[in-house]
């Protein structure tokens, strides 16, 4: 069966969405990337970031969901080039998942940076 693709600007915007979904659906550290991403931004809201927190705080949030994306992408492939477990396999899913908590771990010391002082100046 041959999949007509649709090459327009909107279609590409389809095949992201549908793509995001699909990544959301398989990779369960991605609901909670976006779980956390949902939260910081509603936090963001509440404690009325500056235009620069904002773009840091996107930044930081882009940076974990590209990186989760495309660990996903090299895992799924992975899977199907070698769906039998092969040590260089397992080696380039390892390194890929090790990108994503570098990036995750780098994520929360910037909200750390962007939070924190405005938390504590609620505080009496």
């Amino acid at each position: 069966m041959v999949i007509e693709k649709d090459h327009s600007i909107l279609g590409s915007f389809k095949y992201a969405a549908q793509g995001f979904k699909d990544a959301v659906k398989q990779e369960s550290n991605l609901k909670i990337h976006v779980a956390f991403a949902v939260i910081a931004c509603l936090v963001a809201l509440f404690l009325n970031f500056s235009a620069l927190e904002w773009a840091i705080l996107v930044l930081t949030i882009s940076m974990v969901f590209l990186l989760e994306l495309i660990n996903t992408t090299l895992e799924t492939l992975t899977d199907i080039v070698s769906p039998e477990i092969k040590e260089k396999a397992r080696v380039a899913k390892d390194v890929s998942a090790a990108g994503v908590l570098v990036a995750a771990v780098t994520a929360v010391i910037i909200s750390l940076f962007l939070f924190l002082p405005k938390i504590l100046n609620l505080l009496p």
